[in-house]
């Protein structure tokens, strides 16, 4: 910009705030020096600057006739919040939780006419994270009441071989009290009851050190200029009123579950002609609490969504008290009454009703998928954009995943149980044949992964073909390398599958509607299990239908170990963090607004703590210069918090990501948040932007920003390696970088000195004969350096 159209401004202390991303680091390798200290923040998350940093403040201050120095850097470290001990692996085990709320925030991108579309998909999404409750405590009750209390120690054969239940058996010496079949469901109830109240323990202890971190108020401004579409919403990351109403809900509905399959099975059997009308009575009012207090909990999850607008401080206090405080009651009252002496009921078969439970939730999460890819489509239809993925049905596709892997994990536990329990003498008749079903669809639906992994293969090679070209066009005027160059090319092919993600979701998608369909159906047609069903029928599928069902079970016990075992060294290994951590981090970088246990959000801590650093920073002392620096999760930390500020403090911010997954991964998945409308309001509100990226890095890409936004944010991608042979500069063979150390090319320290050169010590003024949109416009324009 001309000298004539700049005015004079004071030079202060320029801010270098530094991000990590995924699997996280230490502030000592952050800021390049073993001396560091925490200046503000907790074991959890928190600020350092290099012992020498200190008081860099007080001494700028002290030569203000001094040119402007460098930048002083500062790390927030946040690694805390998704790693540490191993034992927080077994978050995992509540993966279909996660996934759900993920397909929340896929919604497409919408105007605001369609604001009763848009809460009809997060209705259904909130509907569907409720069917998974019920149906993680539903296979609990099966495991625990059906099978073990109902089953094996109804049985003298099975309670025999497990001494443990002799007790509760009425054929066994030690029968006794326990011995009657309403008495043994009682007590076998308080193992799913334990996990609920489990459940509501982890979800208020994270609540309270997650969505209760406030973020900075800024009033009567927050309504007129931050209370926009997006993550800049004053509300969006705090949460604490739908979590605690969800809570509520879902605590409401797991004990809701115990009552049916307890008080439902008490009351058919005193409905027999016989029984004590008094005792009759009393199952009537079970069943009609039981059915009032469900028709509450669905209330309670349709009545009310997010509040983002507004900084919504208040709680439904006697909501979140006695809804859960009143399904316990009823709850208590159900095991008293199951619990009355009746010395005729016997147990035999199956426990009453299990089928019916698992068949009607299936059936309703199946309707919910296909009415919410409806509802999808008209949101994409009424604003395209190429780049969405899935054509705006991830959001669907992703909510039909977690209903399968809660259906498969559900029908595996339990016929894996059965199979214990049982052994090989055939003396229980196991779980549920649906259950049975959904485990055997396992092993099909692994060959269609396999097949996709195989088509990957076949992909990566093609791709490596053409980028083996690229290289060595790159590389030109280098001695050729062909062990070298295959290296390279290689790296940029695997780094091109993470754009295959879609298809690879899609068609999983579809492939697991219909295997689940089809397990439905068959289960409620045949009533036997796939390989009984298919007896009779040709040899070969007779044989796949035994073999499936076979492999089904023992598929989902190998399974559970190793995700735990990959989710351990998750949480510990920082290597294995930045290889399997991106998806994790992704999934609990939004809030829950859709299952109040699903793990939680660290972004609702995160995000607060880098706004409060950097408006207290430039709110300091007049002419304070930042620069915002994220790598990888970071950068999406970053551009959230930059979004919450207020539109006078992003003008003195300047942004600077490398290995960004902003657009590539969020942008396609969440692009009613990252879509290219927000990305360009971002590069439009902060005082400049700049995205570094790879050919090599399989999770950060460019912004693709349109018209001229793109090149003022992306640099054409940096060449990886820096050296393709050796040189004088590099003498040993330069690493193929991918992802990591983006601090290591040159070109990081210049576009950061660009950056702090446009933010210091002149700043561009309005012309007195333009506008205010034209003085904007012309802020905009890249500064001559």
């Amino acid at each position: 910009m001309p000298d004539s159209e700049r005015r004079p401004a004071t030079a202060g202390t320029a801010l270098e705030l530094l991000v990590h991303g995924v699997g996280g680091t230490t502030p000592q390798e952050m800021l390049n020096d073993p001396r560091t200290v925490r200046i503000t923040g907790d074991d959890t998350a928190a600020v350092f600057r290099r012992a020498d940093d200190v008081e860099a403040e007080k001494e700028a201050a002290k030569r203000l006739d001094q040119a402007p120095g460098k930048p002083v850097p500062e790390a927030y470290v946040w690694c805390n919040l998704t790693s540490g001990n191993g034992s927080r692996a077994l978050w995992l085990l509540l993966l279909p939780f996660m996934v759900v709320n993920l397909a929340h925030w896929m919604r497409p991108t919408v105007r605001d006419n369609r604001k009763r579309t848009v809460r009809l998909y997060g209705l259904l999404v909130r509907l569907a994270g409720l069917t998974l409750t019920v149906l993680l405590v539903a296979a609990a009750c099966e495991v625990a009441l059906d099978l073990a209390a109902w089953q094996c120690a109804g049985t003298g054969g099975c309670a025999q071989e497990h001494s443990w239940l002799g007790f509760l058996s009425p054929a066994g010496p030690d029968a006794g009290w326990w011995s009657l079949p309403g008495r043994r469901l009682a007590l076998a109830a308080l193992v799913p009851a334990a996990l609920t109240v489990l459940l509501w323990y982890l979800s208020h202890r994270t609540w309270s050190a997650y969505e209760s971190q406030p973020p900075i108020d800024y009033g009567a401004e927050s309504d007129d200029e931050t209370g926009r579409a997006g993550l800049g919403r004053p509300g969006f990351w705090y949460g604490r009123r739908l979590v605690a109403r969800l809570r509520a809900a879902h605590t409401a509905a797991g004990l809701l579950t115990i009552v049916a399959a307890v008080g439902t099975s008490a009351a058919r059997y005193d409905r027999e002609p016989g029984g004590p009308p008094v005792l009759e009575a009393l199952g009537r009012i079970v069943e009609a609490s039981l059915v009032v207090g469900g028709v509450v909990v669905v209330w309670v999850v349709c009545r009310r969504g997010r509040s983002e607008h507004r900084l919504d401080r208040h709680l439904d206090a006697a909501l979140v008290r006695w809804l859960p405080i009143g399904s316990l009651v009823l709850l208590a009252l159900t095991l008293l009454y199951a619990g009355w002496s009746r010395t005729q009921w016997v147990s035999g078969g199956q426990l009453p009703g299990g089928a019916a439970i698992f068949g009607g939730i299936a059936l309703v999460q199946c309707l919910l998928v296909i009415v919410l890819g409806v509802v999808a489509h008209l949101l994409y239809r009424a604003h395209p954009d190429p780049r969405t993925a899935m054509r705006g049905l991830a959001g669907p596709a992703v909510a039909m995943l977690a209903c399968a892997l809660g259906g498969v994990m559900s029908g595996g536990v339990a016929q894996r149980v059965a199979d214990w329990l049982d052994g090989t003498g055939g003396t229980i008749e196991g779980p549920p044949v649906l259950l049975t079903w959904q485990a055997s669809v396992i092993p099909p639906l692994l060959i269609v992964l396999l097949a996709l992994v195989g088509w990957l293969a076949r992909r990566t090679v093609q791709l490596r073909r053409i980028e083996t070209a690229a290289v060595e066009l790159d590389y030109e005027d280098e001695p050729a390398d062909t062990g070298r160059t295959r290296r390279i090319a290689r790296m940029r092919a695997m780094a091109a599958l993470t754009d295959r993600a879609p298809r690879i979701i899609g068609i999983t998608s579809i492939v697991t509607l219909l295997l689940g369909t089809l397990a439905l159906v068959g289960a409620m047609t045949t009533d036997e299990t796939p390989g009984e069903a298919a007896h009779g029928t040709y040899a070969v599928v007779e044989g796949a239908a035994e073999a499936a069902q076979a492999l089904g079970s023992w598929l989902i016990g190998v399974g559970f170990i190793l995700f735990v075992t990959w989710g351990r060294r998750a949480y510990k290994d920082p290597s294995a963090r930045r290889t399997i951590g991106i998806l994790w981090d992704v999934g609990t970088f939004w809030p829950r607004a859709a299952h109040p246990f699903a793990p939680p959000c660290y972004a609702e801590r995160a995000v607060p703590d880098l706004t409060w650093r950097m408006a207290t920073w430039t709110s300091a002392t007049e002419g304070r210069r930042l620069v915002l620096s994220g790598h990888s999760q970071g950068s999406v930390l970053a551009a959230a918090a930059a979004w919450q500020l207020k539109p006078s403090v992003r003008k003195r911010v300047a942004l600077l990501t490398y290995g960004s997954p902003l657009e590539r991964l969020y942008g396609r998945w969440f692009p009613a948040h990252f879509g290219p409308d927000a990305l360009s309001g971002l590069h439009r509100e902060v005082d400049c932007w700049r995205n570094l990226h790879r050919a090599t890095d399989p999770i950060g890409g460019p912004m693709r920003l349109p018209g001229d936004c793109g090149p003022q944010v992306d640099r054409e991608a940096l060449k990886d390696p820096l050296a393709y042979g050796r040189t004088k500069d590099h003498p040993l063979p330069a690493p193929i970088l991918g992802h990591s150390d983006y601090q290591a090319d040159p070109a990081f320290a210049e576009e950061r000195e660009k950056l702090l050169a446009r933010l210091r010590p002149e700043v561009p003024g309005p012309r007195e004969d333009s506008g205010p949109e034209e003085s904007q416009e012309s802020r905009l324009e890249p500064t001559p350096m």
